[in-house]
Formats: C-alpha cells, sequence, structure tokens
C-alpha cells in the first residue's frame, strides 16, 4: 500500500493522478500547508525538505519517496506502465518530465507568487515570468501540433505537465493563443482518471461551499511556496 502525504495543489495532483491512472491503492494524509504541518519533525523524516508529496511503499519496507518527479519515475517503474522501458521513448518521455520540473513549474511558480501573493505588484517580475511561461507554453504548442502525446504514447510527461499547465490562469496566463495545448487539454480532461485525481485529497470547489468562503480564500490558503 502506497501512503500519500499530499495537498491540493499541481506538484500533488501529479501523484494523487498518477496512481489513479496506475490502479494502484493508496492512502491519502492531507497536509495541512496553512498550519506548517509540512515542516513539522514527523513529516520532515518523510521528506527532508518540508515540502509535499511526499509517499511511503508500506509493501517495500517502508521506503520514502519525496520530490515529485521522483516518485512519479519510482510508481511507473513499479507497475511497469506510464514510462517506457526502451531507450528513445523513455528519453522522450523522461525529456518532457524534466521539462516541467526545470521549466512550468519553477516559471508558473514565480508567475503566480508575483501575480497573486507578492504584496508589492513589481510588474517587470510579473511580465518576466508570464512571458517565460507563455513561451514554455508555446514550446508544448509546437510540439502537440503533430503529437497525441508528449510522448509516444500517455504517459508521466503528459500528467506532470497537465497538472501545472491546467492551473495557468492562477499565474495570471491563459491558454488561447494555444490551439493544440488546448486540445491536449481537453484529451487530459476526458480522462476518468486524471479528473479523479485532481479531487485529491479534497475538492477544492466543495471545500469551499461547505464552508461558504471564497475560492480565492481558499486557494490562497492551501497554495504553498512553489517548489519545483
Amino acid at each position: 500500500m502506497i501512503e500519500l502525504y499530499t495537498a491540493p495543489t499541481p506538484n500533488g495532483y501529479k501523484i494523487s493522478v498518477t496512481l489513479e491512472e496506475l490502479a494502484m491503492p493508496y492512502n491519502v494524509h492531507a497536509v495541512d500547508l496553512k498550519t506548517g504541518a509540512q515542516k513539522q519533525a514527523d513529516f520532515l523524516k518523510i521528506n527532508p525538505n518540508g515540502r509535499v508529496p511526499a509517499i511511503i511503499d508500506r509493501a517495500c519496507d517502508n521506503l520514502r519517496v519525496f520530490e515529485s518527479g521522483a516518485i512519479m519515475i519510482y510508481l511507473a517503474e513499479k507497475a511497469n506502465r506510464l514510462l517506457p522501458t526502451k531507450a528513445k521513448p523513455r528519453a522522450e518521455v523522461l525529456s518532457w518530465l524534466m521539462f516541467q520540473m526545470g521549466g512550468i513549474g519553477p516559471m508558473m511558480g514565480q508567475a503566480t507568487i508575483f501575480y497573486r501573493y507578492f504584496p508589492d505588484k513589481i510588474q517587470p517580475a510579473i511580465d518576466r515570468y508570464q512571458n517565460e511561461t507563455r513561451r514554455l507554453f508555446g514550446v508544448l504548442d509546437r510540439h502537440l501540433a503533430d503529437h497525441e502525446w508528449l510522448g509516444d504514447d500517455f504517459s508521466i510527461a503528459d500528467i506532470a505537465n497537465w497538472c501545472w499547465t491546467r492551473q495557468a490562469f492562477w499565474a495570471g496566463v491563459g491558454d488561447e493563443d494555444f490551439t493544440h495545448l488546448q486540445a491536449w487539454h481537453a484529451r487530459m480532461e476526458a480522462r476518468p482518471k486524471c479528473k479523479a485525481g485532481v479531487q485529491v485529497p479534497y475538492p477544492v470547489r466543495e471545500k469551499m461551499q461547505a464552508g461558504g468562503e471564497k475560492v480565492e480564500t481558499i486557494i490562497k490558503n492551501i497554495q504553498p511556496i512553489i517548489q519545483k
């Protein structure tokens, strides 16, 4: 059994979507980022970096894995799915996974911080990170012009990039200029397991409605300092 420590963030969704797509049983532990639970001693034993997500694999001598990309690779290899074993297609999938880890995630994360949360609106910083996000979206769009998926088939690369790009509006960036990216978004959103995975650890909008809070407040409270 996989123990998943997560929160409703793009990096958290990467793991819950992966687990759903692999049909791998898991228990969910919602980490309250608002209270700093990810910095407490018990959690730091699982992830010394004090970030979500992280997992413990009970079936493998309580093996712990942290950093979302490492977790995705571990789970895909464990299930022998969503990550090719042959060198060329595997390299393609890993390349697009690292594209998200090194590009999409950090640039969208910084765009979100400066656009949404930073107390002073520093327009050059906002412009710099939003423009870089758009540039990266263009890279995806051009590749998807003649590819159904980022690799030869649906893979962890698609999951990783989608879990971030689907929330581009929160960084003040849209996908309206990227028709192939939009079509890929539609293909991803049509997958039942993808839709299920982004409801973990709980549906954000349902929590909002139950608590009578505005969606902006809910998302601000659960949004971590963005990491790779």
